[in-house]
């Protein structure tokens, strides 16, 4: 701020002192405006009219520790600096710890008036530019979450109203098959197992959109986790459902952490679930799962012997629906990943993963210490 644009409120009960002082700092070229009354100055005050206010510390109706006080109730961003005599430099220092940018001893000398104001207009600027940044970056945040919330609430409702017609066209083909299959050639029964075979893997992706938004959504319910048992009755279950060959699954002693059980449970399900898929083409898929802690994080592996993938593609392996093998060679719908990446970040971790083609995959998410019971 240079002291052409910088405005000063001069307040002095002693009136030759405080058309002096404004004379003075007219001449080096602030705007200034002087009152020798605290109540009239506070009269003349509007927000953002001034940048800087030099009050007497010592004045019969108000004070300048009272006027600065109530001056920041009208502008809360004005800045100021007390003048007072060699006396009360205890009282000034006071005043500071009270709001006041700095003081200036009496009687005034011009060299030493001069640092003080443009050290404290300088001041006064950058809490104006940090109070402004923060009000913008308030401002965004909010815009953030509002859209957020309409995306959420979007993809909620569009998921929910496609299931219903979706379902029907599906029910419709299986009556379609059931009763009337006599009726239609073997290209016509084709084509209706094509219809049923594409609206459940359509309403499959539709599910696991609703659930990628329920995430998002839920409150969490946070706890101390157990996380080698919940890994191990996770995987208990993922292996109950897997139909591929004998696989052996090694979960060693896994650090416990704070977090909500219940959706850190999909987590290892969607976890071992692909590991246990992607092994499936092996003689005896191998899954090994491990946890360490290291820099106020417990870090959580799962290794597979599975068919692996380009690490060129990476950074789309937690994106709704992308999916780095086709459909013919695995089954899925390409949303378990971006659930996993959302419960993960909602507790403040990470994840992330390593592989080569046909050398097995590794992936590893990081979760925040928890603290000691």
């Amino acid at each position: 701020m240079t002291p052409m644009t910088a405005r000063l409120l001069i307040v002095d009960d002693e009136s030759a002192q405080m058309r002096a002082l404004c004379d003075t700092l007219s001449v080096e070229g602030y705007a200034t405006h002087g009152y020798n009354s605290a109540r009239q100055a506070l009269a003349a005050l509007r927000p953002g009219e001034f940048d800087l206010l030099l009050t007497d510390l010592m004045m019969p109706e108000m004070d300048g520790i009272a006027l600065i006080n109530a001056a920041r109730q009208i502008d809360s961003s004005l800045g100021a600096i007390v003048m007072t005599g060699h006396g009360t430099i205890d009282t000034a220092v006071q005043a500071m710890r009270g709001g006041a940018l700095d003081y200036i001893l009496k009687p005034f000398k011009l060299n030493a008036i001069l640092p003080v104001i443009v050290r404290a207009l300088d001041v006064q600027r950058l809490r104006r530019e940090n109070a402004e940044l923060q009000e913008r970056e308030r401002r965004r945040s909010d815009e953030l979450a509002a859209a957020y919330q309409d995306l959420e609430s979007f993809s909620y409702s569009v998921s929910h109203d496609l299931q219903a017609p979706l379902r029907a066209i599906d029910g419709f083909a299986q009556i379609l098959a059931e009763d009337f299959a006599d009726r239609l050639d073997a290209e016509g029964n084709r084509l209706i197992g094509v219809i049923r075979n594409n609206s459940q893997k359509m309403d499959q992706l539709i599910v696991g959109l609703l659930e990628f938004s329920r995430i998002g959504r839920q409150a969490l319910n946070l706890d101390r986790i157990d996380m080698t048992a919940l890994a191990k009755a996770a995987a208990a279950e993922m292996k109950s459902l897997y139909e591929g060959p004998a696989a052996v699954v090694d979960i060693g002693a896994l650090p416990a952490v704070a977090g909500d059980a219940t959706v850190m449970r999909q987590v290892w399900c969607n976890l071992i679930g692909n590991a246990l898929k992607y092994s499936a083409k092996r003689a005896q898929p191998q899954i090994k799962i491990s946890g360490r802690i290291e820099d106020r994080e417990t870090i959580f592996r799962v290794d597979d012997n599975g068919a692996g993938f380009d690490m060129r593609y990476a950074d789309k392996l937690f994106g709704v629906f992308q999916r780095l093998h086709r459909t013919e060679e695995f089954n899925g719908t390409g949303v378990g990943l971006a659930i996993v990446h959302r419960i993960i970040t909602r507790h403040g971790g990470r994840i992330w993963a390593q592989s080569t083609p046909n050398e097995g995959a590794c992936f590893q998410f990081a979760l925040p210490l928890a603290p000691s019971s």
